[in-house]
């Protein structure tokens, strides 16, 4: 019942910053606690930073202190601020949502660091 559409994703070079926005539709006005997964190719899908609805957040130790995430509770959105990115930030991101009793998913974003 609930969608999720997120938008920010594209190229660009190392050292770069891009951010991404995940907003939640539907029915469900309260959104729990919101993430980012992302999925680089040959590499299982991993958990990169999540947020509760009260501001407690968690990174991976692959972006801490370069990622930064956060949301507006009120228009039911999440970002992730990526700065420094790196090759190695190449991959699917993907937001989630979590709404008792259930989960979400958005379709994924394409993130590349190239030169």
């Amino acid at each position: 019942q609930v969608q999720l559409m997120e938008s920010g994703g594209g190229l660009v070079q190392p050292g770069g910053s891009l951010r991404l926005s995940c907003a939640a539709s539907g029915s469900i006005l309260n959104i729990n606690a919101m993430g980012w997964y992302r999925q680089a190719p040959e590499k299982q899908r991993e958990l990169v930073a999540k947020i509760t609805r009260g501001g407690s957040t968690w990174y991976a130790d692959s972006v801490k202190g370069r990622f930064t995430i956060s949301r507006d509770n009120a228009k039911r959105t999440a970002y992730l601020q990526m700065i420094n990115l790196k090759p190695e930030d190449t991959a699917v991101y993907y937001c989630g949502a979590s709404s008792w009793p259930s989960d979400y998913w958005g379709q994924g974003t394409q993130v590349t660091v190239s030169s």
